[in-house]
């Protein structure tokens, strides 16, 4: 079963592709889904994997045994957001394939070794956030997620599961749960594995240490008795009892919700841009410099009685789903970018007012959603490894839930002209927290605590002069130097090595609180970046380089 493809996250060597793909988009839609079957059953929805063995996202590799590559996460990240927002009365998704035999075999191997580093690494980010989408789902959404292997389930392919809230298991004497990563290819779990073996089904540490240098896996009853799956079921009761249980989690599901249909993203690109409707991202000549505009509207409607009235292209949802959008593209088209300035256009008070409203209106389950996926949206940001600089000027509206894009950024810098402000609003006390756990005020100031509880006491803006000295901004600069300033702080930035900003950026991004979320990203920038250059994993006698082939790895096992 492992003939080709194992977890997301590995390497290689460093491929052959140096340029971006900017011919694929992350628009989809159950319509145009390759590689999954999704089905909705009252309040059970059923995502089947049917993975296509020549529809890969790209030539050269076939996707057997239910392997992934980016293509089929793409869908899998669709389907995961439209159940939240098209079928609310949903209250269980079952995991499945279409496979006998097989539940999935991972990520690719050879699409990963035909794919440079920088594209592996943003691969195994996209493919972690859906995963912990996934059970975003289930803690707020009401939306539990249950994996039913109905066969073997190794590397990726069970690092899928562990997402779910609960893994049942078919017992048929060959269908097994692995992460054969150790022993198989000298590197690691790619999508929280480890994390989550350990962390969230708290799997004892000996146990953990046989099972991922096991390269077989583990099976039947034992798997049960070691924690590493729910339940296990004969072949001839497998789908029955699955069934039972989806039935018994969804407890007859929500059927007094109606959904709010998501029509598709399509802004309009060329060479120098990105364009949306709320939200504009623009390059410089090189291409090394971008700047990324929220734009807010004169006329944000009030929220109705039925919040779903708004539909889908509210600005709340909007916007927000084309900010998503737009740093999925920084990631993936365009690498050589390097540093981001981030903008704000319209009325602090319109967003402020728009605020008010969505904390007064949690109860209604379209505006939760719309909350929630800020939510996700704001975290995106945090794990993006690009440069972020806010430049609050002119025009700017970094207040309430758009300050929270400034906190985001690695250096807010303000122009110090009069009404040039910037505003903390309730949903800065927490409503979008990071993935430590806490709110990006509390882990700007996570030094001096007693700061955030008197800046939340204000009620009024705070000038850039005023922002800078209670370390609301970095810098302050008058309009003489403001231009100057700017350019050398961006250029300098800039001509800095990105691997080094990279790691240093993700260590001072998640200060405070380590949690399953920041221990997951926090191993993929470090660990995975390391380990997947290391000759033993890459090198001409690498046990990646060599997979598959009838050669052995030769490792150098000096302990570093």
């Amino acid at each position: 079963m492992l003939q080709c493809c194992l977890s997301f996250g590995y390497v290689l060597r460093m491929g052959q592709h140096t340029t971006p793909f900017t011919d694929f988009h992350f628009q989809r839609h159950p319509e145009s889904y390759r590689h999954l079957k999704l089905s909705i059953e009252g309040a059970v929805a059923r995502l089947n994997l049917d993975i296509q063995e020549g529809e890969g996202l790209r030539e050269g590799y076939s996707l057997k045994l239910n392997s992934y590559d980016l293509g089929v996460d793409i869908e899998l990240a669709d389907a995961v957001q439209r159940l939240r927002f098209e079928h609310p009365e949903v209250t269980c998704v079952v995991i499945s394939s279409a496979i006998d035999g097989c539940f999935s075999s991972g990520a690719n191997i050879f699409m990963l070794g035909q794919s440079s580093h920088a594209w592996k690494v943003n691969f195994c980010k996209y493919t972690n956030e859906t995963r912990l989408y996934i059970e975003d789902a289930t803690a707020n959404s009401g939306q539990t997620y249950i994996a039913a292997l109905n066969g073997v389930a190794s590397g990726g392919g069970y690092e899928l599961p562990l997402a779910c809230e609960k893994i049942y298991l078919i017992d048929d004497r060959r269908s097994a749960v692995s992460l054969p990563e150790v022993p198989y290819l000298g590197v690691l779990p790619g999508t929280g594995g480890i994390t989550r073996v350990t962390d969230k089904r708290k799997v004892r540490r000996d146990l953990a240490d046989v099972f991922m240098t096991l390269a077989e896996g583990i099976k039947g009853k034992r798997a049960k008795q070691w924690g590493l799956v729910d339940d296990v079921f004969r072949r001839s009761a497998f789908d029955d009892e699955v069934n039972a249980r989806a039935a018994e989690i969804a407890d007859g599901g929500r059927p007094d919700r109606v959904g709010v249909a998501l029509k598709p993203i399509a802004p309009e690109v060329d060479e120098r841009s990105i364009r949306y409707d709320y939200v504009t991202l623009e390059f410089s000549d090189e291409g090394r410099v971008g700047s990324l505009t929220m734009h807010v509207p004169a006329d944000l409607p009030q929220i109705p009685s039925n919040g779903r009235e708004l539909g889908c292209d509210w600005w709340g949802l909007k916007a927000w789903r084309e900010f998503d959008d737009a740093l999925l593209r920084l990631r993936f088209h365009y690498p050589q970018c390097g540093v981001v300035t981030l903008h704000t256009r319209g009325s602090a008070q319109d967003i402020l007012a728009f605020d008010h409203t969505l904390l007064s209106r949690q109860d209604d389950w379209f505006v939760r959603e719309v909350t929630l996926h800020i939510r996700r949206v704001l975290k995106r940001l945090d794990v993006t490894s690009k440069t972020f600089f806010a430049l609050v000027d002119d025009g700017s509206s970094f207040a309430g839930s758009l300050m929270e894009l400034a906190l985001a950024a690695d250096r807010i810098y303000a122009l110090d002209e009069e009404g040039i402000e910037v505003q903390l609003g309730p949903v800065n006390r927490g409503v979008f927290p990071m993935g430590n756990g806490i709110s990006r005020l509390a882990s700007r100031f996570l030094g001096s605590p007693e700061s955030v509880t008197e800046l939340l006491s204000r009620d009024k803006p705070v000038a850039s002069a005023e922002a800078e000295e209670v370390g609301l901004v970095t810098f302050a600069y008058d309009e003489l130097d403001w231009d100057d300033e700017i350019r050398m702080a961006v250029e300098e930035r800039a001509s800095l090595s990105p691997d080094a900003l990279t790691g240093m950026e993700s260590n001072i991004r998640f200060a405070g609180p380590e949690t399953l979320e920041t221990k997951i990203f926090g191993r993929l920038s470090a660990w995975q970046n390391w380990i997947f250059q290391r000759d033993n994993a890459v090198g001409a006698q690498g046990a990646l380089t060599l997979y598959g082939r009838p050669e052995t790895a030769r490792f150098n096992f000096d302990r570093t």
